[in-house]
Parts: C-alpha cells; sequence; structure tokens
C-alpha cells in the first residue's frame, strides 16, 4: 500500500526544475506521451504549512525523500507550472456554449469519463491519517483484513504503476514533448489567422502556474460570485456534528455497499452498544444524511437494539433524497461558493457526489469553469444540508465550499452574464508603451471571438474530423478517426490500444490494452463489442449525449472560424450592408441605409445549420464552396438521426472585454503568487510585495467577458502569439528536448 502510494505521490509532486534533462523529467513520473495531460510539474509545499494547506509562496527545493515524508505529512498538494513552460495549456473558458445550452440545462447527468482515476485515488487518500500512513511505512501487511477502499486503491496504484513504469521504458530513446507536439495543430489549422489591432506583439509566459489564472462567475443579476465566508447558517433543524463519528468506517464501508446495491443483502443491522434514545436518533441522522438512498428503523433481537437501514424507495432514491426529511420551510436547495484549483467542474461535481455518496445529476451550476486556473462559481445541490457541505472542508484538497444559502430553486446553465478573468503574464519583453498600446486596443477595439484550440483537441486528429465524418454519414471514418493510431503525445497505454485496434480490428482486445475504460476510446470498444462493427450507429450511441455532440459543435466551429477570417479579410472592421445583426434572438440583415446606425461590434456569423440566415454578400457563397468541398449541402443540415442534425446558432464576430484594467509589475522570484486568492484572503495573507527593479516583469490584467468567449482569444489579441500547443512547446520548452 505505501510502495504504490509513495510513488504516486513523488511521481505527481516532485518537481524537477528547467535543465536536469529526461531523466530527471522521468523520475518526476510524467512520462512523455502523458505530458500533454498532466499540463505542469508541481511545486514542493513550504515546511511551515498553516492548516495542513500548500503554500504557493517561496520556498525552498526539497529533495524527493523529503518531499515525499512533506507530502505524506500534510496530505495536501498543488501543481504548478514550470518555469519557463508557456502555456502547455490553452486558458479559455468555454462557459456554455451557444449550441449546447439547451441540451445540457435538460441534462444534468456528467459524463462519467471526466473523473480522473489518478486524482480520484489522491482523495481517496485525504481521509487516511498521517498515523496510519506511517504505520503502513513500518510494517508490511497482506490485503487480508484491510477495507475495501484501500484494497481497491492499491490494485489500481499498482494497475496504473505498472503501466507507467512501461512507458518510461520505452521512451528512453522517445520523442520529447516538443517534438511530438510537431504534429498538432496551429491556430492557421482553424481559421485562426487575423488580428484587429495594429500595435506590435511581445511574449509572456502564459499560466506559469495555474494560479497565474483565476476566474471569478458572473451571475444573471451582475453578482460577482467570490469566497469570502465558510461559516454555515444556523439551523435547530440540522443534526449534531456527531452525525460524522458515530458510524465506523467498517458501518460506512457496509451501508455505502448496500446504497449502491453493490452486494446482495437487503438490509444492514447496526448494534446500539449504548441503548438510548439519544444515541439511537444520532444513528438515524447519521445513516439518513450520510446514504440518502437508505431509510431506517429500531428492531429488537435476542434482547439487543439495532438499527436496520434498508432501501427506501430502491434506485432513483439515490438521485432523488427522501422527501420527509427536509424541513418544509427550507429552500431545498443549498446554494453554495465553490472555490476549486486545477479542476474542471464536472470533475469537482463528480468528487464533490463521490464523497456525499450521491449522483453527480442532484447538483446544478450556470456554466463549466476551465481546470488550469482557479475558479469561483455557484453551485446548487439538491437536499443537502450546508452543514453536510461544510464538512467536506477537512478532507477534500484544492476545494473550498462557503457562502451557504438555502434557495427554492436550482441553477440553470446558460443563466449568468459571464466571467471575470484575473490574468498575468509573466516575463514579458514588451515596452512600457507596447504594453498600453496593446491593452487600449482590447480595451475599446476588443478581439476576434474566434473559438479557441482547445475546441478542436491536442492530437493529430482534429475533433473537427470527427465531426465532419459524422455529418457525412462516414460512420467507418467515425471509428477509424477516434481509434487509429496517431503520431503526438498522447498517454501509454491508449498509443498500445490503437495499436491493437490496427491490428486485429478486435474491440475486446483493444479493450484489455485500457486500464481506464471511461475515456471516449473505451466507450465506443465497448459498444462496437456489444453492437458490432456492423452497427456502428449504435455503437456510438454509448458515448454520452454530450460527447458526441461535442464532435459536431467542433466541426461548426472550424468553419465559423475560417468564415469570419475570411468576412474581415474581405470587408474590414465596419459593417457592411448584408452583414447579420441581432435584434432580441431574431437575425436580420443591414440594409444600404442603416449601415451607419451599427458597428462592427453587433455583426454576427452564423454557425451551420438548417435553422439560420446567411450573410447576403460574398461570404454566403464562401460558406457554400466550405461545406461542398466536405460534401455536404448547406441547404439540407438535416441529420438522418434526429441527434445530429443542426440547427445553427449565432455568434458575435468582435468581443470587446468589459471592467478592463492592468499594471506592469516587477518581480526576482518566478515561484511567487503576483495577487492573492479568494483562499488568501480568508487567511489573511497579506498582498504580494513587489521589487522596484526585478529581474522580471509581468503584466496583471483584469477584464470580464460574456458567455462562450474564450480568454485565449484576448490574450492573444495583446500578445500577438500563436496560441496552440504545438508553437508555444517549440517556443518555450527547448530544455525539454
Amino acid at each position: 500500500m505505501f510502495h504504490g502510494l509513495g510513488r504516486r505521490l513523488l511521481r505527481s509532486s516532485f518537481a524537477a526544475p528547467p535543465g536536469l534533462g529526461r531523466r530527471l523529467l522521468r523520475l518526476s513520473g510524467v512520462p512523455g506521451r502523458a505530458w500533454a495531460s498532466h499540463g505542469a510539474l508541481p511545486e514542493p509545499p513550504s515546511a511551515n504549512l498553516p492548516s495542513g494547506r500548500s503554500t504557493r509562496a517561496q520556498s525552498p527545493r526539497l529533495a524527493p525523500t523529503d518531499y515525499l515524508r512533506c507530502c505524506l505529512g500534510t496530505l495536501k498538494m498543488e501543481t504548478v507550472e514550470v518555469t519557463g513552460v508557456s502555456m502547455k495549456r490553452s486558458l479559455s473558458i468555454d462557459e456554455n456554449d451557444d449550441l449546447a445550452q439547451a441540451d445540457e440545462a435538460k441534462r444534468q447527468k456528467l459524463s462519467e469519463c471526466c473523473l480522473a482515476k489518478n486524482q480520484e485515488t489522491l482523495d481517496n487518500n485525504c481521509v487516511l491519517s498521517k498515523e496510519t500512513l506511517t504505520r503502513q511505512t513500518e510494517t508490511t501487511t497482506t490485503r487480508e483484513g484491510r477495507n475495501n477502499v484501500e484494497a481497491q486503491i492499491e490494485e489500481e496504484e499498482e494497475e496504473e504503476d505498472g503501466l507507467l513504469e512501461e512507458e518510461e521504458e520505452e521512451e528512453e530513446d522517445g520523442e520529447s514533448f516538443a517534438d511530438m507536439m510537431k504534429h498538432g495543430l496551429t491556430e492557421v489549422d482553424v481559421g485562426i489567422t487575423k488580428f484587429v489591432s495594429s500595435h506590435q506583439g511581445f511574449s509572456g509566459i502564459l499560466k506559469e502556474r495555474y494560479s497565474d489564472f483565476i476566474v471569478h462567475e458572473i451571475g444573471k443579476d451582475g453578482r460577482i460570485s467570490y469566497l469570502d465566508n465558510l461559516s454555515v447558517p444556523v439551523d435547530d433543524e440540522d443534526p449534531s456534528d456527531d452525525i460524522f463519528t458515530v458510524l465506523t468506517e467498517e458501518n460506512k464501508q457496509r451501508l455505502e455497499e448496500l446504497q449502491l446495491f453493490k452486494n446482495k443483502e437487503t438490509s444492514v443491522a447496526l448494534e446500539v452498544f449504548e441503548d438510548t434514545k439519544e444515541k439511537r436518533t444520532i444513528i438515524h441522522q447519521a445513516v439518513k444524511s450520510l446514504f440518502p438512498g437508505l431509510e431506517t428503523k429500531t428492531e429488537e433481537r435476542d434482547g439487543k437494539k439495532y438499527i436496520v437501514a434498508y432501501h427506501a424507495a430502491g434506485k432513483k432514491a439515490l438521485a432523488n433524497p427522501r422527501k420527509h426529511s427536509w424541513p418544509k420551510s427550507r429552500g431545498s436547495y443549498c446554494h453554495f461558493v465553490l472555490y476549486k484549483e486545477n479542476k474542471d467542474t464536472m470533475d469537482a461535481i463528480n468528487v464533490l457526489s463521490k464523497f456525499l455518496r450521491v449522483k453527480p445529476n442532484i447538483f446544478s451550476y450556470m456554466g463549466t469553469k476551465d481546470k488550469r486556473a482557479i475558479t469561483v462559481q455557484e453551485i446548487a445541490v439538491l437536499k443537502i444540508t450546508a452543514q453536510r457541505l461544510a464538512h467536506l472542508n477537512k478532507c477534500l484538497m484544492n476545494f473550498k465550499l462557503g457562502n451557504f444559502s438555502y434557495q427554492k430553486n436550482p441553477l440553470k446553465l446558460g443563466e449568468l452574464q459571464g466571467n471575470q478573468f484575473t490574468v498575468v503574464l509573466r516575463n514579458i519583453t514588451g515596452t512600457d508603451h507596447q504594453v498600453q498600446q496593446a491593452m487600449n486596443s482590447l480595451k475599446e477595439i476588443g478581439f476576434i471571438n474566434y473559438y479557441g484550440m482547445q475546441r478542436f483537441g491536442t492530437t493529430a486528429v482534429p475533433t473537427y474530423q470527427v465531426g465532419r465524418a459524422i455529418l457525412q454519414n462516414c460512420w467507418d471514418e467515425v471509428v477509424d478517426l477516434i481509434l487509429k493510431p496517431r503520431p503526438g503525445a498522447e498517454k501509454g497505454y491508449l498509443v498500445k490500444c490503437r495499436e491493437e485496434w490496427a491490428k486485429t480490428k478486435d474491440p475486446d482486445a483493444a479493450l484489455k490494452k485500457l486500464p481506464v475504460k471511461r475515456c471516449v476510446e473505451g466507450q465506443l470498444l465497448r459498444g462496437l463489442s456489444k453492437y458490432g462493427l456492423k452497427n456502428i450507429v449504435s455503437a456510438f450511441g454509448i458515448i454520452p449525449r454530450n460527447n458526441r455532440l461535442m464532435y459536431i459543435h467542433s466541426y461548426q466551429s472550424y468553419v465559423w472560424n475560417n468564415m469570419v477570417s475570411k468576412r474581415i479579410e474581405e470587408y474590414g472592421l465596419k459593417p457592411v450592408p448584408g452583414d447579420l445583426v441581432l435584434k432580441g434572438a431574431t437575425a436580420t440583415y443591414i440594409e444600404e441605409a442603416d449601415v451607419n446606425s451599427y458597428s462592427i461590434h453587433d455583426v454576427v456569423m452564423p454557425l451551420p445549420g438548417f435553422d439560420v440566415l446567411y450573410p447576403k454578400h460574398k461570404i454566403s457563397e464562401t460558406y457554400k464552396e466550405m461545406l461542398a468541398a466536405d460534401h455536404l449541402n448547406i441547404d439540407n443540415m438535416k441529420h438522418k438521426i434526429r441527434d445530429y442534425s443542426l440547427s445553427g446558432a449565432y455568434r458575435k464576430i468582435i468581443i470587446r472585454p468589459q471592467d478592463v484594467s492592468w499594471e506592469v509589475v516587477s518581480y526576482d522570484d518566478p515561484r511567487i503568487p503576483l495577487f492573492n486568492t479568494d483562499l488568501d484572503n480568508l487567511e489573511g495573507k497579506p498582498p504580494p510585495v513587489f521589487a522596484a527593479e526585478g529581474k522580471y516583469r509581468a503584466l496583471k490584467m483584469d477584464f470580464s467577458l460574456p458567455p462562450s468567449t474564450y480568454a485565449t482569444m484576448a490574450i492573444r489579441e495583446v500578445l500577438k502569439m500563436d496560441t496552440s500547443i504545438k508553437n508555444q512547446t517549440q517556443l518555450n520548452t527547448t530544455w525539454l528536448r
């Protein structure tokens, strides 16, 4: 147990400074193919940690063994980007995609593909005490007698350890990440070619640390979500804190298996050793609170009192917590502010639901947030008390929950005004005059509202190609594009899976190469195994609907990017007759007489579909030509399968950020934070002090954007740099080669 855990903590936590080469990089446990998904090497925490929390302040580098000891003692980890590596991941926020809003609002069910096993295991570990881990280092034990959770953790660790060790051996003479990313996409490949400003560009490091990028959600009422209060609303109806300690770990394990129908038992009996009414009441409350799918009753057996837990309403009870145990005077939904670090929204909800032992679909939110950032947003959950939510603060890493309130209604996707961003670009080369020009242009003109690079995937097979094949009804090509081998950065087990598929076309054999079967490749292979190679449509349908539509939306985005570049090339930054503008939700044409009534900020362009208008000028023909070249008919965008029929949408071509402000600061140590987070402020940390004349200069920007707008594209306009991973790795990861 310790051996596997130790290796995993070391692998995910040891920071390899630039210049130590590939051997040290592999010691850190981030093999070349996996670099894209890891995105960063963390920085060791300081030895003096307040309240067990890691710090982003300056700290000395530790030897691997010392650092491992530090990790085991604190069980708190924070990943940080390696100095000198620019934009390993794009930093946009795709809040609520134009096309997916309506569908996603109906479906609060989250894709299981989101929860990465590595983080899941570490989250499990946070409930283990330091003493337990220390004891495990001193005593070698067998799996017999351990609880099922520990055994499962170890099995997963050993399985993944073996896979990663094999990857390391393979990659001794392999390509570096920068070399492999030569096979990726650039901005030109997806139609991102134009700028709207005339200033001279300059370089800067984007997301050198994920804490260099902070997002605060702006609600529909214009209120910005901040985490500034961790207190729990006083409620006489809430059970006491004893509910979290009255059940043993063994009892919790049995009850969880009962709730999730993992065994053949119809009930679980808990003996009451201190037979008092107060004690029995606490046990009843504990079971009902921690396991919403269960009911309880008191029984006497052989002169002893037992509390018997049983299923209240079958499997539906998991998604619909009992009604009669919730006070009628209280709103059914607990709203709270979620502060998270380096985790996307659906990942976070999967973790919360796992620890609360409920289904993810009882959570609701207004928009998804990027992973590689610190984000603050509002979440609502059905009939879970603030007390129980606040308890998670004691055991979850990189999360904080606060600002609790009870409300009558859930949150709905898209019900937000946008997001406020605080972004730091480190080690900038631009002069003060260049920075001033760039930021004034961003404030006054804005940027082209392109779909950012992450919309199209990071491998050599772009997602828009899969979407095009779906629209063409070429299902053999869909399977080939998703499963075929490809050059570039990928995890080793995916490489082996693809090689097996190419060699055998046997879905079961390829599946055996995948330890994590919840990814798109695993889901498609399971579908092919179930339905056969002659029924690909049904096999593809096993993939969650949102993930399937992602491919089609990617193709629409690809077309839109190209068409907007053509529109700006042809007509510049002024409205012309035949352009489209929105009046309410309805698109109308700009007539010759009305041209002066509009600005470029009013003009929209359509994403292709059966229910949109196209411009009445040259660009309309360009749309038709582009789709015809892809063997698609712009006048018939309805698909044989209803799910894949495209209605289309409209999107503004130029976005002007709001509340734009900026400052240039100097600093000496690239590891220090350049502004405080909400959590820093809660903990009373003083703001950073900047050097008068430091070795480095950084541009700190604040601005707000509407939903479905990519912050990457705003920063691209400031720097005038290609934001693709392919380009950034060539510029900034020469030390990896």
